[in-house]
């Protein structure tokens, strides 16, 4: 059963730094598709980035694109979404998330109807 752990969240000042691993497990995650969402209290769960396993096209949010980036490192089959230049309106629960589908193009990879598993989420809270 594919399961994915996400780690890395925290307090930082606006302008700081954030790593978010999203390790996974149960699955051949070669042929994934992999992406990150977030949610902020009040709001609904919005699309971050994506991007197959195997690489390729990468997928961003305006709101963070040239912030961040989405990796991964398959020798520890990890998910990796590096935060930087982060601003208050960052502050939201981060949720890694994996499917075997494949599809195209950036409405595709930002549905989060695309993705089966989800990790269980990691508090980020940028302060002003």
């Amino acid at each position: 059963q594919v399961q994915l752990v996400e780690s890395g969240g925290g307090l930082v000042q606006a302008g700081g730094s954030l790593r978010l691993p999203c390790a996974a497990s149960g699955g051949t995650f070669s042929r994934y598709t992999t992406g990150w969402f977030r949610q902020a209290p009040g709001k609904e769960r919005e699309f971050v980035a994506a991007r197959r396993w195997s690489g390729g096209m990468t997928y961003y949010a305006d709101s963070v694109k040239g912030r961040f980036t989405i990796t991964r490192d398959s020798a520890k089959n990890t998910i990796l979404l590096q935060m930087n230049s982060l601003k208050p309106e960052d502050t939201a629960v981060y949720y890694c998330a994996a499917s075997p589908s494949s599809c195209s193009g950036y409405g595709c990879y930002a549905g989060s109807g695309l993705y089966d598993y989800w990790g269980q989420g990691t508090q980020v809270t940028v302060s002003s």
